[in-house]
């Protein structure tokens, strides 16, 4: 979508109408993920793929017929046992499509969304999928703002919530809700798209933690970079594939590399020559958590050397070390775990504590 949308911002801009197609649910090996699209606009012109032309043909036609009667479809496409060559995916894979009329009547947010993600900013498009609600119906979801309705108060407010989640995350998927937003229900499907490059998640010290950590940051929708001053730990295959692996001396890197407010920092190294450049550096630049491993002694070692080094009180505040919650962790898998949940803890306000012993919302709202 982000690759098509301007073409699409200048056909809704001039007022045209068009179909759009996006990839809403896949099962075993579809050739798309969810948020790839495909639209026809004027003069039958196509953009986007959904699924690498196995099934582009179906689509034109349904897309030409949605721009023309304005009436949004659900349609899924699988493998076809009869013909391989007929419409289908002949990968054996599935991929369900969500496909609707865009015009500035019938989707007021979709100017302003492609505006938004040419810019750079952060947002979310929730579109109803399926149920009693109106199919196509879309809400625009900004950290500080929405535009459009999906049909109630309570659906929109309940999907706002949920979409900037999926917003911190950069994250894309279907959620379920009843028709007034109610989460244990299920009878309305909503496809919540984000325009936002995933976090990411700089893990320093090529050690089985690290391993451990890297693969909990990757299923927690972070884009995970492993480094390491030692080329003979720093190798791809002692990593979760996707992870990004740096043989380079981790201040170096850190100093190279562009953080956010939604970077996670862990270093993993407890030696003092890898420990003290890097956080002097981690510890004066934007980042939403920098965790340190070591023991309690390790750790009063390490606050000695970096007050040495010049690091503040204030700065060395933001340290969260020993890492991770108390969980009574002792494998690498069971401390990656314990360093998740302070991470998800610290960007929700939450208190780390059982649930059965805190009263209240179980999902309060995010602190600013």
């Amino acid at each position: 979508m982000r690759d098509v949308l301007p073409v699409l911002g200048r056909w809704y801009a001039a007022g045209v109408p068009f179909g759009l197609a996006t990839v809403v649910g896949v099962s075993r090996s579809a050739p798309r993920d969810p948020g790839a699209a495909m639209a026809v606009g004027p003069d039958d012109e196509v953009v986007g793929s959904v699924s690498g032309g196995c099934v582009e043909g179906a689509v034109f036609e349904l897309a030409q017929a949605v721009a023309a009667d304005g009436e949004a479809r659900l349609e899924t496409f699988g493998y076809s046992d009869e013909d391989a060559f007929a419409v289908g995916l002949t990968c054996g894979g599935e991929i369900t499509l969500l496909v609707r009329a865009v015009t500035p009547e019938r989707d007021p947010g979709f100017g302003a969304v492609a505006d938004a993600v040419a810019a750079g900013e952060p947002v979310t498009v929730a579109t109803v999928t399926d149920g009693p609600a109106p199919r196509g119906a879309a809400l625009a979801v900004w950290p500080d703002r929405t535009l459009g309705t999906l049909g109630t108060s309570g659906l929109d407010a309940a999907v706002t919530a949920d979409a900037r989640g999926e917003l911190a995350l950069g994250a894309t998927g279907l959620r379920h809700y009843g028709p007034e937003g109610q989460r244990r229900e299920d009878a309305v499907s909503v496809f919540l798209q984000s325009f936002a490059p995933p976090p990411r998640m700089l893990v320093f010290g090529a050690i089985d933690y690290a391993a451990a950590v890297a693969r909990i940051g990757a299923f927690l929708g972070y884009r995970v970079t492993v480094c390491d001053a030692r080329p003979v730990f720093a190798t791809p295959r002692r990593f979760p594939e996707g992870v990004e692996v740096v043989a380079e001396w981790p201040h170096r890197y850190l100093r190279e590399t562009a953080t956010d407010e939604r970077t996670v920092i862990c270093v993993l190294t407890h030696d003092p020559k890898f420990d003290v450049p890097l956080l002097t550096e981690a510890l004066r630049r934007p980042a939403a958590y920098i965790g340190a491993m070591g023991s309690r002694r390790t750790h009063a070692d390490r606050a000695a050397r970096l007050s040495e080094a010049g690091v503040t009180e204030g700065e060395l505040a933001r340290l969260r070390s020993p890492v991770g919650l108390d969980l009574g962790a002792r494998t690498p898998e069971e401390v990656a775990v314990s360093v998740a949940a302070e991470i998800v803890a610290l960007r929700w306000g939450g208190s780390g504590a059982p649930l059965t012993a805190t009263e209240g919302a179980v999902h309060p709202r995010r602190p600013s």
